[in-house]
This record gives C-alpha cells, structure tokens and sequence, in this order.
C-alpha cells in the first residue's frame, strides 16, 4: 500500500520575483526540481531532516536562476498583470480596446462593442479574484469573436485530411492543453491559442482532428499527422518556447 506524498508550499526569490513553490515528499531515491504554470515543485525523498530541505531549496533556486536565464518566459505566469482603461489586446490580426470600470455589484460582467471590451467589474473583489475574472472574461468575449474564424478552419482541415463527423468545436480557457477530441466528436480549443502564429495553431487543430481516426498518441497518428504537415515539429517547439507567453 502506498502512502500519498506529504507536501507544503513555501517560496523562494530568483531575481527579486517571489516564486511559490511546492514540497513534495514521495517514495523516491533522488530529488527533482520542475517549473509549471503555476508554481515550481521540489521533490525529495520521504523523510528528509529540515537542514537537507534548505540545502536542496538553495540548489532549486540557483537551478530556476539558470534555467530561466536561458528560457526567460517561464517566468511570464508568475508576473502579476494589471489591467488598465485604455490598454490595447492584440490578439492575431485583431486589436480591442479595454474599458474597465470598478462598480459596487455584486457580479462581473463583460461585452464587445464595436473594438472595445467593456468591463464591469465588482469593486467588492478582492486583487486576485479580479485578475481571474478579467482573464476569464476577456477568454469568453474573445473567443466568441473568433469562433466562426477557427470554426471554419477546423472544416477546413477535417475535409483537407480525414473527412469525419465533428460534433461541435468549442474555445475553452484552458491551462491543461492546447486542445483536446472527445470520443463524441467534440473538438476542444484553449483561447490562449488564439496569440500563437496562425500556423501554429493550425497544427494544434490537425493535431486534435487526428484523434478522430487515432484516440491515442500512437505511431500511426504522427503519422497520420506529419502526412498533413511535416514540419509539425517545429510547431511543437513554439509551443514549448513561447506557450508561458500566451494568456490573456
């Protein structure tokens, strides 16, 4: 029987920025230092005194230091952004202009008019609740203005390469990928794609149309993909350089 992980957060500073980090201790032999979305996770073996904890965290620090020299954007998620009136989004070829107004209301609310995203956001909420909210709303308004766009180059791309059934195709804020097909034949996008290259997310739609023929990352589906794109690898790499940069 295995015991679950005992874990704590803690944090550490790279460059002046204070970054969450999250101890974990787990069955294992050696540690491991990782860097996601959200937060930086330290691995180390179940039972560990305090003095080897610190020794590791100032490894992990001077590790972050390095690696994010090299690769300054996995940072990006951990910069607190500000949103002001008058702010321009460029998403694409598309510009919208930000009017933001802090109400005494209960809820949020969000609409398009013309090229401006008018905000109206409850004075009540608290800093990080207000920035969740205006990502969450700025990831719904953009998406509408852009469904008939990526929904017609989803067609485009099923009747180039497979020519199967679709069900629906749905823009989604969503962190965990870049897209995903249900077995139904739901083909699911995250909004952050819509700030990368248009050919980069072309690949992410070649990609989840594949698993209409292919349900798993088999052989025959590269395949199936690079027959459509044979570069796609390149695509791939932009993703993983420059994904942290795409958000609202």
């Amino acid at each position: 029987m295995h015991r679950k992980p005992q874990k704590y957060m803690t944090g550490i500073t790279v460059n002046g920025q204070a970054l969450p980090v999250e101890v974990v201790f787990e069955q294992r032999r050696g540690h491991r230092f990782a860097i996601t979305r959200k937060r930086i996770i330290m691995r180390l073996p179940a039972g560990v005194d305090p003095p080897e904890v610190q020794k590791r965290l100032l490894e992990l620090q001077e590790w972050v230091g390095k690696v994010t020299a090299e690769k300054t954007t996995l940072l990006t998620p951990f910069v607190p952004k500000e949103y002001r009136s008058g702010e321009v989004l460029t998403i694409g070829n598309r510009q919208y202009i930000l009017e933001i107004v802090d109400e005494d209301r209960g809820s949020h609310s969000g609409k398009l008019v013309g090229n401006t995203i008018a905000l109206h956001l409850s004075s009540r909420s608290t800093p990080a609740n207000r920035i969740k909210a205006i990502k969450t709303l700025l990831s719904r308004i953009v998406a509408a203005d852009f469904h008939a766009e990526i929904e017609q180059r989803v067609h485009f791309w099923n009747r180039r390469a497979f020519g199967k059934p679709i069900k629906g195709i749905f823009l989604k804020y969503n962190h965990s990928n870049w897209g995903s097909c249900s077995h139904n034949g739901n083909i699911n996008l995250s909004t952050r794609l819509l700030f990368a290259p248009q050919e980069v997310q072309d690949y992410v739609i070649l990609h989840e149309l594949a698993h209409l023929v292919e349900h798993n990352h088999s052989d025959r589906f590269w395949a199936l993909v690079e027959q459509q794109m044979p570069d796609y690898t390149e695509k791939e790499k932009w993703l993983k350089q420059h994904g942290g940069t795409c958000d609202f």
